[in-house]
C-alpha cells in the first residue's frame, strides 16, 4: 500500500513562511558565522567580519571596536568605509559616541536617524541610521560591532535580530582569536628566553678539548631540551695537571641549567683551592646541601689527570660508573663512597688507575645508556663499550651512535660524554 508523505515539520514550514530575502540573509550569515569562527588570526579575523557584513547587508560603514580594559577605552581594529577615522582610533567607554554608550551599558542600540540621537558622533555625510551591538563572551565585553546605513530605518527589526545572532559568534571567534595571538606572544617570549639561555648555557662548557700530548680528550653534551642539567668541563691546572669532570643535575629544563650554573661556579673555585677529588667532592657536597633546594641534587664524577704520571685519581658522587677498557677488557669501576651532591653529609673514596698506551676512560649520563630506540631496548652499557672499543671512538662517536640507535624514538634525557684515550 503506498503511503501518504509526512507532514512538513513546524521548522521547515517556519522556514517556508519567511519571505525570500529574508531566508538569503540568515543563509548568508549562516556561513559568514562558520567562516568567522574558524579564523584565528586576528586581523584577518576582523578585516573579514566587516567585509562580510558591508556586502550582505548592504552597509555604508562596518566597524569594529576592541575593549582595551587597561586604558578603559574602545580601540577602532577594523573598519570599512570610514573615510574620518581609521585603525587606532579611540573612544572613552560611557563618554564618547554609541559605541561609548553601549560599551557602558551591554545593550545594543539602534539610531534610525542618527540626526536625532544624542549619542551618534558623525562620520560619513550620507549615513542616515545606525546601530552598534556589543560583542560579550559571558559578563566580559570584548568589543562593540557597529554598522551604518545611507537609508532612514536602514535596519529592519529582523536584520537587527540577525546582525545580533551573528555578533554572538563574532565576540566568541574575536575572543578566540586574541587568546590564540596573546599566547603565540608568549610562547615566542618563552622560545627567545629559552634560546638565550641555552647560548648562555653553552658558553659555560668548554671552547675546545684540551691539548694534551699522548692523550685525547674529547667532550660533548646535548640537551633533552633547549637547555638541561649536564655538564661537563675540563680544568687545567698550573703543574700540568687536569681536571675532569662530568655532572648530571636531577630534573630537565631550566631549573636543572640554573642549579648545573651554580654547581660549576662552586666546583671551578674548590678545584683551584683543594688537593684531591674527594676533598673536592666533600667540600662542595657540604655547600649544596646548605643551598640546594629540598628533593634536589648532582651526580657527578670528578677526576684530575696527571700526564707525567700517566694515571687518573677520581671520585664518584652517585654518578654512573666509569669505563675503563684497557690490555685486559673493559671494567666499569666500583668507588667505596659517593653520595648524591647535595642530599646529605657524607665523605668521598677515591680511585686511581694507571693509564697503559691504548686504553680508554669514559664519564656518560644516564641519557646516553638510557636512551630507547623504537622498540624501547635502551642504548645500555653492553653498546656503550662496544663502541668505545673501537678504533677512532671519542665522545662525538658515541653520541652519535646512541642518536642512531634511537632514530624514531629521540634521546629522552641530556646525554653528555667525556672520552680519555691513551696513545699507543
Amino acid at each position: 500500500m503506498a503511503t501518504l508523505p509526512s507532514a512538513p515539520s513546524n521548522e521547515i514550514l517556519a522556514l517556508r513562511s519567511l519571505p525570500t530575502d529574508l531566508v538569503d540573509d540568515l543563509q548568508r550569515v549562516q556561513k559568514a558565522a562558520q567562516r568567522i569562527t574558524s579564523i584565528l588570526d586576528l586581523d584577518q579575523l576582523i578585516d573579514s567580519v566587516v567585509n562580510e557584513v558591508s556586502d550582505s547587508f548592504g552597509c555604508l560603514e562596518a566597524s569594529i571596536y576592541l575593549h582595551d580594559e587597561d586604558r578603559g577605552e574602545m580601540v577602532l581594529t577594523g573598519v570599512r568605509g570610514c573615510s574620518v577615522n581609521g585603525k587606532g582610533h579611540r573612544l572613552k567607554i560611557g563618554e564618547e559616541g554609541m559605541v561609548g554608550y553601549v560599551a557602558s551599558t551591554g545593550q545594543m542600540r539602534y539610531a534610525p536617524d542618527v540626526r536625532k540621537d544624542e549619542y551618534y558622533i558623525g562620520c560619513e555625510k550620507s549615513t542616515l541610521s545606525e546601530v552598534a551591538i556589543p560583542l560579550r563572551v559571558g559578563e566580559r565585553l570584548v568589543g562593540v560591532f557597529t554598522a551604518s546605513h545611507h537609508e532612514l530605518d536602514g535596519f529592519p527589526r529582523q536584520q537587527l535580530r540577525i546582525l545580533q545572532a551573528l555578533c554572538d559568534h563574532m565576540a566568541v571567534a574575536v575572543h578566540n582569536a586574541r587568546r590564540f595571538q596573546s599566547e603565540r606572544a608568549e610562547r615566542a617570549i618563552l622560545d627567545r628566553e629559552a634560546q638565550e639561555a641555552r647560548l648562555i648555557q653553552q658558553a659555560l662548557l668548554p671552547k675546545s678539548s684540551p691539548y694534551i700530548p699522548g692523550f685525547a680528550v674529547s667532550g660533548l653534551s646535548v640537551p633533552a631540551r633547549a637547555v638541561g642539567g649536564d655538564w661537563y668541563d675540563f680544568i687545567p691546572f698550573p703543574d700540568g695537571r687536569w681536571g675532569l669532570v662530568l655532572a648530571d643535575v636531577s630534573g630537565k629544563g631550566t631549573a636543572a641549567a640554573l642549579l648545573m650554573s651554580a654547581t660549576r661556579g662552586m666546583l671551578r673555585s674548590l678545584a683551584e683551592a683543594c688537593c684531591t677529588p674527594g676533598e673536592v667532592l666533600t667540600r662542595l657536597n657540604e655547600l649544596l646541601v646548605d643551598d640546594f633546594p629540598a628533593e634536589k641534587f648532582v651526580t657527578m664524577v670528578y677526576a684530575v689527570l696527571d700526564p707525567a704520571k700517566r694515571s687518573v685519581i677520581f671520585a664518584n658522587a652517585g654518578h654512573l660508573r666509569p669505563l675503563f677498557i684497557d690490555g685486559q677488557g673493559e671494567h666499569f669501576l666500583e668507588t667505596e663512597r659517593g653520595l648524591p651532591l647535595g642530599l646529605g653529609c657524607g665523605d668521598y673514596s677515591e680511585t686511581e688507575i694507571s693509564l697503559s698506551p691504548g686504553s680508554k676512560l669514559i664519564f656518560y649520563s644516564d641519557g646516553i645508556t638510557e636512551a630507547e630506540n623504537a622498540n624501547q631496548e635502551e642504548y645500555g652499557l653492553c653498546r656503550l663499550a662496544d663502541h668505545a672499543t673501537q678504533p677512532g671512538a671519542s665522545a662525538v662517536s658515541i653520541v652519535d651512535d646512541v642518536r642512531a640507535f634511537s632514530n624514531g624514538a629521540g634521546v629522552r634525557d641530556d646525554a653528555s660524554v667525556v672520552f680519555l684515550g691513551v696513545a699507543r
